[in-house]
């Protein structure tokens, strides 16, 4: 029935700014919890950080391992940051969309006319490549090309900015981060270790190597 009325009836422009405007808000709560969790994540990376730290002060025989765990954390908190950072934007992005489909068919009622937004494209075109919002981002962008905001989406149509991961994370960013949490606690652990026997010194890195891994699945998961 819905197939047949769309042959001979053109959509209600109110229902399709309402399909929109729901569409948007649940991309808006999507990305809000994922803001809220990269807090929640950065909050225990930093705990992670600061544990090894102080697992070195009280135990000589760890500190050469809290040292390379405190920096794989570290590493792991800019990564967190950054996703944070991409979130935030994306976000910003979503909310532009919003206010130029809300403008678009403000345009609308009074011209009794939609003009097609290259920038709603470019924003969404974007924001559909996000693993995040891909689902639902394809739905808001098949009702936009409906109502005639937005053109069909093909190839390279569109000058995109790639949102790439960085395989390396800069030394320099992460001796920040420690200089930050640890408030330049961890450099003298070095200086401070006492000769250890090897294999004690082996045994100590292999258990605390386990249990490293296992927080950072947790950070992940």
């Amino acid at each position: 029935m819905q197939t047949i009325r769309s042959v001979f009836f053109k959509p209600d422009p109110a229902e399709q700014k309402r399909k929109c405007d729901a569409l948007i808000r649940k991309n808006v709560r999507a990305l809000d919890r994922d803001i809220q969790n990269m807090k929640i994540t950065e909050s225990k990376t930093r705990n992670y950080i600061l544990q090894a730290s102080k697992r070195a002060e009280r135990n000589p025989a760890q500190a050469k391992q809290a040292r390379q765990e405190c920096r794989t954390f570290a590493k792991e908190l800019v990564n967190v940051r950054r996703q944070a950072g991409r979130l935030h934007t994306s976000k910003a992005q979503l909310q532009s969309v919003q206010m130029q489909v809300n403008e678009a068919f403000s345009i609308r009622k009074i011209e009794n006319s939609m003009k097609v937004s290259s920038g709603i494209m470019k924003d969404v075109n974007t924001l559909i490549k996000l693993p995040e919002l891909s689902g639902t981002m394809n739905e808001l962008s098949q009702e936009l090309m409906k109502a005639g905001i937005i053109e069909e989406m093909v190839g390279d149509m569109l000058e995109t900015n790639e949102l790439l991961e960085e395989d390396e994370e800069a030394e320099a960013e992460v001796d920040a981060v420690l200089s930050e949490v640890l408030k330049g606690k961890l450099g003298p652990i070095d200086q401070q270790m006492p000769a250890i026997p090897a294999q004690e010194e082996e045994e100590a890195e292999v258990e605390d190597l386990e249990q490293m891994r296992g927080r950072l699945e947790a950070l992940k998961s």
